[in-house]
Formats: structure tokens, C-alpha cells, sequence
């Protein structure tokens, strides 16, 4: 998960259950300690890159199966389905991704990776979950033993599922792709957490409506006419005009963007020339483009065109010289939580912990492809929330010495306290299932 996530208030010590189901939090911990403590250390100590998910997808789907759930797996590549229908009601679909990351741990666990993985291009790195996504698949499996357990107090039918490649953006719609949405029941609305170390262990944050950006990946090859580096009149400098580009597209944002429609133009990468004294014949440059709208992001992506277009032209070059604007495709669009169900969601948790253990927090600019499940034509209802995975103590601690807190994506990130994050989280998707399926008089 690609995103900086500011908790709305510190950690709170969260209250006790006002629902019903009073012997929950107790079943929770129990579980924890007789199944998924050591199942979350098995996910952690090995890791597997995107794509190539096949040892965790089988361990996951076993476990659901084992809890009486039916299963199908390779779906979308990796990907898994469990399905559990218990009578008439809605259909509610819970997600978890499985991916881990090209990093090296460094977290100094005992139960850390050493874990190594080939990814899909063939080259080998050292592997770790340091997205949380081990946490994910952990809380999914506590979750679905819950409702389980408790089929006398819901009516309708669960859908789990084990996503893919989540950090390449490229799973859900994968899923999606190979009948999600045809071969399996399709959801009433769709559910998932991300644990995050930028909140406090013991917080739950939420934003409804839109929480996380589109994002895209643009590729713009500069062309020039190469040449000696003390002759530029006679050449086409390609490195000069990637220059202007590059400030002529902050452009779109400070004066084309209504301040209030949020958007970015980050250029990531710059390459082009190989030696001082010689002007080279191409630049390529790499952006990632940020925007909440559909109608923002279409300005963006043409405005970036023109820009490039008109820059080429100013700086005397023809039509078949202008530079080449290559927008990657899938791209992840813009996370959008439902508000209707982010407000049933929030208030079900909040019966669990308490007001001030889940509260509001701002949207971001990262992404997250769990949006690709509410944007098809199915326009299914869809809401994540955050979890805590740093304590408030070794927040305050980083904080006291100017620096932050390792954060998702770091060699050094882990959650705190496990136990907390792992049964929060349980307790949150299980109370937010419990009150979607409560049987209706």
C-alpha cells in the first residue's frame, strides 16, 4: 500500500462491546492465541512477491477451507474465493491482499524474513511483508472463523477472498477480470482494512468518501537532434526542453486546477545523455499523476499532452518530433468509500471500541487497487478502514527525537503489537459483518 495516513486523534484505550454478541472479544483473544498468533508468524517469515503468491494462497485458502468455507483458487492468477452462504440476506464480500515486497527485513523479529523471491521479470530480491499485508490475510482468517462460529446470528451470504499482486495494482482487476463477478455471487458491498504504521495501536481511522487518488503511470520520451555539448545551436537539445516540460506541468496544477480538486505531477525519474560534453538524442521521463475525479484526471492526463506538444513546438521542432505520451495502463482509480455504508460500518465498529478509538481522518493522495471492486459496472458499495500498527509510546518516542516512525514499505516496519492490530481488526470486519447480515424481522 502506497500512502501516509494521519490518525484524526491519538490512541485511545478502547471501551467495552455494547452488542450483543458480548462473548466476542473474548473469542477473539482465544483465537489469537491458540491459532493465529502462529499463523500470522508463518505469513510474516514468508513472504512471496506479486504475482507469485502461490505457497501463501494455498495456506490461506487451506485455512479457509478447513473452517468449512467452499473454496476456489486460482482466480485472477493467485487469487482465492471462499464462500460461505447461510440463508436468505445480503451478500457481503471481505478482502485481503497477499503480496509482500522486494525489501530486506530489518525489523530484528525473530520470526523475520530471509525469505528471496524471482518476480515475474525474473530477477531475484529479498523479500518481506512490510505492507502488513500478513496481518491482512491473518485478520481475514480470524474473521471468517467468527462468523462461523456464529451462523445463528446472520443471515446471507460471505465472500472472502485472498487478492493478489495488490502493490503492482493489478490484482483486483485481474480478479475481476477471470468472473469475479460472474463465477461467484456478487457482493451487496465490499469491505477491507489496511494496518498502518502511521496510526497508534488501538486507533481505527476511516474517511468516507473519497480517501485514496487515482493513480497513473506516464512515460514521456523527449526527442531531440543530439550533437557536440559546445555547438547547442546546432542541436535540438532534448535535456533543455524535458526541462521546460517539467515546469510547464506544475502549470496544470497551480493554475488549471480549481484549488479546492486536489491533484499531483510528480516526475519521478529523469534519464537521458551519457557523457558531459555530448547533447544526447532522447530524455525519458516517469511521472505518477494524482487526482480524486474522473474529470480531473482526464485534464491531467491531455494537459500533459499539450504541454509536452506545445513545449516541442516553441522550441522549434516538427509534429513527428514531438515527444511521445505513454499513459500506463490498468491504472488504479480513486478509492471511494461509500458514505452510506461507511456510516453503518463506523457506527457498528464504534459500538465495539468506542467513539474515540475510531475516528474521522483526511484523505490521501496514495493508492490502493481495493478500489477496482466498486468500479465496474456492478457499482458495488465498497469501504476501507485503517488499523493502528505503531504504538503511541514509539510514536511519541520517534516524534521527541525529530524523526518519523518507520513507515509502511520500510525494511524496519512491523507491527508493534501484533496481538492488538491482528484482534482490532478481527473484531472490527466481524462486528462490520455481524450488523451487515443481522437478520431482518
Amino acid at each position: 500500500m502506497k500512502f501516509r495516513l494521519l490518525a484524526a486523534c491519538a490512541a485511545i484505550a478502547f471501551a467495552g462491546p455494547t452488542l450483543a454478541q458480548e462473548d466476542l472479544r473474548p473469542a477473539i483473544e482465544a483465537d489469537y492465541v491458540a491459532n493465529l498468533e502462529s499463523l500470522y508468524q508463518h505469513f510474516h517469515s514468508n513472504p512471496e512477491l506479486s504475482l507469485m503468491e502461490v505457497e501463501t494462497a494455498a495456506r490461506l485458502a487451506q485455512e479457509l477451507r478447513d473452517l468449512g468455507y467452499e473454496v476456489t483458487e486460482g482466480v485472477g492468477g493467485t487469487g482465492l474465493v471462499a464462500v460461505l452462504e447461510n440463508g436468505d440476506g445480503p451478500t457481503l464480500m471481505m478482502r485481503a491482499d497477499m503480496d509482500g515486497l522486494p525489501v530486506p527485513e530489518d525489523t530484528g523479529l525473530s520470526y523475520a524474513s530471509t525469505a528471496t523471491g524471482v518476480d515475474r521479470n525474473g530477477d531475484e530480491f529479498p523479500v518481506m511483508h512490510a505492507c502488513a499485508h500478513d496481518t491482512h490475510m491473518t485478520a481475514l482468517v480470524g474473521a471468517a472463523r467468527q462468523m462461523m462460529d456464529r451462523r445463528d446470528q446472520w443471515s446471507g451470504t460471505l465472500v472472502l477472498i485472498g487478492q493478489p499482486a495488490e502493490e503492482l495494482g493489478l490484482g483486483a482487476g485481474m480478479m475481476i477480470a477471470d468472473g469475479l463477478y460472474e463465477r461467484f455471487p456478487v457482493p451487496d458491498s465490499v469491505i477491507a482494512f489496511h494496518t498502518f504504521s502511521g496510526i497508534p495501536t488501538g486507533t481505527i481511522t476511516y474517511v468516507p468518501g473519497y480517501a485514496m487518488a487515482n493513480v497513473d503511470s506516464v512515460d514521456i520520451t523527449v526527442r531531440g537532434r543530439g550533437g557536440h555539448g559546445a555547438y547547442p545551436h546546432a542541436t535540438k537539445d532534448p535535456v533543455y526542453l524535458a526541462a521546460q516540460i517539467i515546469i510547464g506541468l506544475q502549470g496544470l496544477i497551480s493554475r488549471e486546477l480549481n484549488p479546492l480538486d486536489p491533484g499531483v505531477i510528480t516526475v519521478g525519474a529523469i534519464n537521458g545523455g551519457r557523457k558531459h560534453n555530448i547533447i544526447s538524442d532522447e530524455v525519458h521521463l516517469q511521472l505518477t499523476v494524482r487526482s480524486y475525479t474522473d474529470e480531473v484526471r482526464e485534464h491531467l492526463l491531455t494537459g500533459i499532452e499539450r504541454i509536452a506538444h506545445a513545449q516541442a513546438a516553441s522550441y522549434g521542432l516538427t509534429e513527428e518530433e514531438y515527444p511521445e505520451v505513454v499513459v500506463e495502463e490498468p491504472y488504479t482509480p480513486a478509492l471511494y468509500n461509500n458514505p452510506e455504508l461507511a456510516e453503518r460500518a463506523v457506527a457498528a465498529m464504534q459500538d465495539r471500541f468506542g467513539p474515540l478509538a475510531v475516528v474521522e481522518a483526511s484523505p490521501v493522495m496514495g493508492g490502493e487497487d481495493f478500489a477496482m471492486f466498486h468500479r465496474t459496472e456492478e457499482q458495488v458499495p465498497a469501504f476501507m478502514f485503517w488499523v493502528g500498527g505503531t504504538t503511541q509510546e514509539r510514536l511519541d518516542s520517534f516524534t521527541s527525537r525529530g524523526v518519523p516512525a518507520p513507515s509502511n514499505h520500510s525494511p524496519f516496519f512491523a507491527p508493534d503489537d501484533p496481538e492488538t492490530t491482528i484482534t482490532m481488526a478481527v473484531e472490527g470486519m466481524t462486528a462490520i459483518a455481524l450488523d451487515y447480515l443481522a437478520p431482518q424481522d
